[in-house]
């Protein structure tokens, strides 16, 4: 019985040594594997926006005017109707 365990004591220190092995191969292959993925991922971003149809500088500079232009106004429309509502709240109370 003796000889039974020590063989099983064995064969299980074994196996953990080779688990601990594969475990250490497994971490070094992941750290090996890590600046590939950031290769990777750069080259798969830099193709993306190859892809993208980027708008002129005329039609930015229509569209930022536009903008601009719409926010001024219903910044006056806004500042106006606050004013006459003032008006009226004022007249009433």
């Amino acid at each position: 019985m003796s000889e039974v365990t020590s063989v099983e004591k064995a064969a299980s220190v074994e196996e953990t040594t080779s688990v601990e092995k594969k475990t250490t191969e497994k971490k070094s292959a992941s750290t090996d594997k890590a600046p590939k993925k950031k290769k990777s991922w750069f080259k798969g971003l830099k193709s993306e926006f190859k892809k993208i149809i980027w708008p002129e500088k005329k039609s930015v500079a229509r569209q930022t005017t536009a903008v601009v232009l719409i926010t001024a106004v219903l910044g006056v429309i806004i500042v106006v109707m606050d004013y006459l509502i003032q008006i009226g709240f004022n007249k009433l109370f």
